[in-house]
């Protein structure tokens, strides 16, 4: 009886035939050669050099886009306010609406803010209305705290108070500046012992969603904006005095839609402060052209492809005289198959994420998700979901024993899933499904997007967002492949291929 080692030799002797390696390089040039050509082709649409995107204190691209009305504050003190209107407008942008309707979009936002500064992507903390979920403490982009439910009105107005203690910034809430309740604490780590605490407005874009296709759907996005009035302001701590400064965080009026608004503004009158703002404060997005970091593997489905066949084929080589197979040879062939399709995996996509990403921000895209431990865990957890489609492609072969039906039923069970959800062209809950069930969720460990709740976004396959997380998508390949391997090999017996009868191939 052959050892293992002489095994996985003698089977990689079998499978490293010309024509299956020039298919593995076929496939690895594929993913390079599109994914390069993806990002050679991209470049970012601003006249003149392109403004660096805002990152935030964890080096993520943010969004910061806010009117500021703003003081000095010392390292102990605070601010009160009372927010007594906060007022919308949509705009439907041309050529087929261009009208502008009253109303808020559920994450308008108009409150107080402490901020490390004035550049774009500083540590913060602000205390809010939003405009369907009620008050909120956010921080630092990424963190969200509720407060109340409910919006505000005539005769029933919202104080808001933020205080800081060092780099520790605490929430209250009230409905009459006298009982307060705590919304939530932010732990700000270097904050500056003189930051900036005022009024801010902002008011990101209204999505909505096009239908295309067979039920799928596309964004489109309405300008929108928002103003808020408040009074009783009240600001506490050294370092601060004369009278307020106002500033616009991020780009004002450069677009149509714009033009169409009141120019964000604050104006102080009576006693009363009116923010009037657009934009957002939170985590980045793709809407201003920016890419994550998946995009540059456009020519994977393409790979994916090539490396079904290369698996089904060899799970039928050496089988066609009728030379039996048995469950020690059965599982070195699946090990020389998924090992080889690993390391080309590997070797591809180690190749065109870091060259893509380089290119594409040197054409002045901005580049999502593009940290050094994410850029690992996508080149390692693809090249992995790679290699376990073709040992399930393998199986199934096994199983089968008909290369055609097995190369059919392959590819309509793992590739196509994951081309079709990439596109929008089927309803979102389809794809959603498609990829939480059949073996195409491994592929899942793309995603480099994050859904918040506090952002409004396209949450789709077609956007980039899978329904699993990439460890729970790489689970359900892992148990489709050693379903598959395991059923092939209990209608094998025990021992080499010796011991085994013959199966009869197509």
């Amino acid at each position: 009886m052959p050892t293992t080692t002489e095994l996985l030799r003698r089977e990689w002797t079998e499978f490293r035939r010309p024509g299956r390696l020039a298919a593995l390089t076929a496939a690895a040039l594929a993913v390079i050669g599109l994914g390069l050509l993806f990002a050679f082709g991209n470049h970012a649409s601003c006249d003149g050099p392109c403004p660096a995107e805002p990152t935030g204190p964890d080096g993520t691209l943010v969004d910061d886009h806010f009117t500021f009305a703003h003081r000095d504050l010392g390292e102990h003190g605070g601010i009160t306010a009372r927010l007594t209107s906060m007022t919308g407008t949509i705009t439907y942008p041309p050529p087929h609406h261009d009208r502008i309707v009253p109303g808020l979009v559920p994450w308008a936002k108009a409150g107080v803010i402490i901020k490390d500064g004035l550049h774009q992507g500083s540590s913060y903390a602000a205390l809010l209305l939003s405009g369907k979920h009620g008050v909120r403490m956010q921080y630092d982009y990424t963190h969200d705290l509720a407060g109340r439910p409910g919006g505000v009105f005539a005769g029933s107005p919202r104080w808001l108070r933020l205080t800081r203690s060092g780099d520790t910034v605490t929430g209250y809430e009230s409905a009459d500046g006298h009982r307060w309740d705590t919304v939530g604490t932010a732990h700000l780590p270097g904050l500056s012992r003189t930051v900036q605490v005022g009024l801010f407005a902002t008011s990101p874009g209204d999505l909505t969603l096009r239908r295309v296709g067979l039920g799928g759907a596309t964004e489109e996005v309405r300008f929108t904006q928002v103003s808020g009035v408040f009074d009783h302001i009240t600001v506490k701590g050294g370092g601060f005095g004369g009278s307020w400064r106002k500033d616009a965080l991020g780009p004002v009026n450069t677009t149509d839609w714009e033009k169409y608004h009141t120019p964000s503004a604050v104006v102080e009158k009576g006693g009363t402060i009116t923010v009037t703002g657009t934009g957002d404060i939170g985590p980045g997005s793709t809407e201003g052209g920016g890419r994550p970091m998946e995009r540059t593997l456009g020519g994977l489905p393409l790979a994916l492809v090539i490396v079904l066949v290369v698996a089904v084929r060899f799970a039928a080589s050496g089988q066609h005289d009728d030379r039996p197979v048995g469950r020690r040879a059965l599982t070195a062939k699946a090990a020389v198959v998924g090992t080889v399709t690993f390391v080309t995996g590997l070797l591809a996509t180690a190749i065109v994420i870091p060259v893509g990403v380089a290119v594409l921000k040197g054409n002045g895209v901005s580049v999502t998700g593009a940290t050094t431990l994410t850029g690992v865990r996508v080149v390692v957890g693809t090249a992995a979901v790679l290699a376990l489609a073709a040992v399930l492609a393998f199986a199934l072969a096994t199983l089968l024993r008909r290369t055609r039906l097995a190369i059919l039923v392959t590819v309509l069970t793992i590739a196509l899933p994951y081309a079709v959800t990439s596109f929008p062209l089927l309803p979102d809950t389809l794809s959603r499904g498609l990829l939480r069930i059949t073996p195409a969720a491994g592929f899942a460990t793309q995603q480099t997007l994050v859904a918040y709740q506090q952002v409004t976004a396209h949450y789709a396959p077609s956007a980039g967002y899978f329904p699993l997380p990439w460890w729970a998508g790489i689970a359900v390949l892992c148990a489709y492949a050693a379903a598959f391997l395991g059923l092939a090999l209990s209608r094998l017996p025990r021992g080499d291929k010796t011991a085994a009868q013959p199966v009869a191939w197509r």
